[in-house]
């Protein structure tokens, strides 16, 4: 192997490409950053990048890079780009998450160049994906060029992640951290209740999908008096670790990779990372896969815990937009709560707080102007506050309504219960 400079690696780049990032805790920051201070510097326009949500400062989608040099396309918006989708500085493209590698190996998103972050090689000279295999795998085996940043940090997952050095046009070596988020140790009253009341409904034997954040990490907490769980899932969090060395998921009643725990990515603290790595019980497969529908509901008793932004006295549910302010990405909710509803025994589950930091309700008597609607009314199931659970499966509107106020904050009850008899004649 013959590694070059970053520098050097990027002068594969080339003006009015389209080119993949690998995203979330492997994000390439070196490569990244070296691709902006081309364009910076005029040496490149009309740079399309594509990819999931990344971490670090995203420098490509600066005032002084994008648009003109670069224009990120996202396919989920993290933190750090919300600012330039807004400003109309990058793009948002809402895509299942099971549909992304295709994309690219149909060539509707055709692929120049992919920016990826791997492990040092093996023996035979394979290196791995690490914490994101997600649409990496499909970006790497169809892109053109293919540039890596090859990390010792970077853990060796198992699964679908692992590519021949040969197949990489450049390598650029690096040693550094990768991004970290650590688990929540203990949560505030209102998530430990939403916890509790998920993890209520949650059978023993039951396969689960959940993801990052106060509440799934509040679920994962609640979950110590369970037993023979299976983890089938699009992210994977410090949270379940110890879930897996306390033996309460085991992965014994999945009906695929039994004994093992999947998921597509990785986001954690280095603990997580270390634990994943060469661990033969871990598979980090494409999300083609992870998220594929048929896939999903062969699990008995899959159990999908997602969260949202609002939801309306209809069932549809907001997640991917504050009004009109992009927030994050259509990812996986969908692919999980049909696959879940799907299962026998399953459950689709959102569970969100009742109200805004700001007070405002979020089971809204109308969605906000120009939210999204990521999950529509007849996909809808569960629905969890911390007042309570509405299971709006099969239910009437009017029905519906009734059962969403209930479990609303309740200085919002009034409101909504005179909206819904306007629109419902609900008694």
């Amino acid at each position: 192997m013959k590694f070059v400079s970053a520098a050097e690696a990027l002068s594969h780049v080339k003006s009015g490409e389209r080119v993949f990032v690998q995203g979330q805790a492997a994000t390439p920051t070196v490569l990244l950053e070296t691709l902006a201070a081309r364009a910076r510097a005029g040496e490149l326009k009309n740079v399309e990048t594509v990819h999931l949500h990344l971490e670090g400062e995203a420098p490509h989608a600066r005032p002084d890079v994008a648009p003109n040099g670069i224009r990120p396309n996202a396919l989920f918006v993290g933190a750090n780009l919300r600012a330039a989708v807004a400003e109309g500085r990058a793009d948002y493209t809402p895509i299942f998450l099971s549909e992304i590698p295709a994309l690219f190996r149909n060539r509707v998103l055709p692929l120049d160049v992919a920016l990826v972050h791997v492990s040092p090689p093996d023996a035979h000279g394979y290196v791995s994906l690490g914490t994101s295999v997600d649409a990496a795998v499909a970006a790497a085996q169809c892109a053109r060029v293919v540039i890596a940043q090859v990390n010792p940090q970077m853990p060796r997952s198992l699964g679908d992640g692992g590519i021949h050095w040969s197949r990489f046009t450049s390598l650029v070596e690096v040693d550094r951290p990768l991004f970290e988020h650590a688990a929540s140790q203990t949560g505030n009253a209102i998530e430990d209740e939403i916890g509790r009341r998920v993890a209520a409904l949650i059978e023993d034997g039951a396969t689960l999908q959940m993801g990052i954040g106060a509440i799934p990490d509040a679920v994962l907490r609640a979950l110590s008096s369970h037993r023979r769980l299976g983890v089938h899932t699009e992210m994977f969090s410090d949270g379940l670790l110890p879930l897996l060395e306390k033996g309460i998921v085991t992965n014994e009643h999945k009906a695929r990779q039994q004994g093992r725990t999947v998921a597509s990515f990785v986001m954690g603290t280095r603990r997580l990372y270390d634990f994943i790595h060469d661990n033969r019980l871990i598979e980090l497969r494409e999300c083609s896969y992870v998220n594929d529908t048929m896939v999903i509901r062969r699990h008995p008793k899959m159990t999908a815990i997602n969260s949202c932004i609002e939801v309306d006295l209809t069932g549809q549910v907001v997640s991917d937009s504050i009004g009109e302010r992009i927030y994050s990405g259509v990812g996986g909710q969908m692919d999980f709560i049909r696959g879940a509803t799907l299962s026998e025994g399953g459950k689709a589950i959102l569970a969100l707080p009742s109200t805004t930091s700001k007070g405002e309700s979020r089971i809204a008597a109308a969605l906000h102007q120009g939210g999204g609607v990521v999950t529509t009314r007849a996909h809808v199931r569960y629905v969890i506050t911390e007042h309570g659970v509405a299971d709006l499966y099969a239910k009437s509107l009017r029905a519906r309504a009734k059962a969403l106020v209930a479990i609303a904050a309740p200085q919002h009850r009034e409101a909504l219960e005179r909206e819904a008899h306007r629109r419902f004649k609900h008694e």
